[in-house]
């Protein structure tokens, strides 16, 4: 089944464009030209990605994603402006998985959404007609984490986690006990061309230990090393 993409930007020629190129490499779009439209329908009827300018009337991407998170972990790349760095790095803290900053190619565009996809789905490819072996799923203590289904749990309870989240959480869990940078994460959780600063990461962080603290207010099992970084310590 085709992957459905939300497309928002009051710029009616980028929404268009977009739609175009998306369409051909077989994506089904959803097109809307603010943040206020966008939100209710994609609640009503969730897709698989959104695209969504910063600068916009009537909500503009920030609140948009701000209040799509309180209920969907749907994937979100932003388009940006050059100008809009601080939002750059605010969208990242808050949440999204990308940004792409205007004007951009379409071909860049399609390969973010494609790597995206595949790292929200594990959609793998081929290989000689048969498929690739899936991840095989990761328990360590209280925490079991499955690749392949984007599932986690605690103490057997699910937790919800956005692609980037779970990146930085297997990061963590792949080598327990090891102090992983924030470069590291960076590097785990974003494309080689996307950099974020330290407060990203640390805001990623923060609503992980959030999160699971919600299934278990006694969470402590990601540990802060100052002036080094994070490690997984669940015993």
């Amino acid at each position: 089944m085709s992957a459905t993409i939300a497309l928002v930007d009051d710029d009616r020629n980028i929404l268009t464009s977009v739609s175009i190129a998306m369409q051909a490499e077989g994506y089904v779009t959803r097109l809307y030209p603010d943040g206020e439209s966008a939100l209710k329908a994609i609640l009503e009827n969730p897709a698989d990605l959104g695209i969504f300018d910063i600068k916009m009337p009537r909500m503009d991407g920030l609140e948009l994603l701000r209040r799509l998170r309180e209920k969907s972990d749907m994937p979100v790349i932003f388009l940006t402006s050059k100008d809009e760095e601080l939002d750059e790095a605010l969208g990242l803290a808050m949440g999204a998985d990308d940004y792409i900053t205007k004007p951009f190619s379409q071909r860049l565009l399609i390969a973010r959404v494609k790597a995206i996809l595949r790292r929200a789905t594990y959609d793998r490819p081929l290989a000689n007609g048969e498929p690739t072996e899936e991840p095989e799923p990761m328990v360590r203590g209280r925490l079991e984490m499955d690749p392949a289904r984007h599932h986690v749990k605690w103490d057997g309870k699910s937790v919800t986690l956005t692609v980037t989240e779970f990146m930085i959480l297997e990061a963590l869990a792949n080598r327990p006990g090891v102090v992983r940078t924030r470069d590291q994460l960076m590097d785990a959780a974003y494309q080689d061309d996307v950099y974020v600063d330290d407060r990203t990461i640390d805001s990623h962080i923060k609503r992980l230990r959030r999160k699971f603290r919600e299934a278990d207010p006694d969470f402590s099992a990601i540990d802060t090393l100052y002036g080094a970084g994070y490690r997984f310590a669940d015993s």
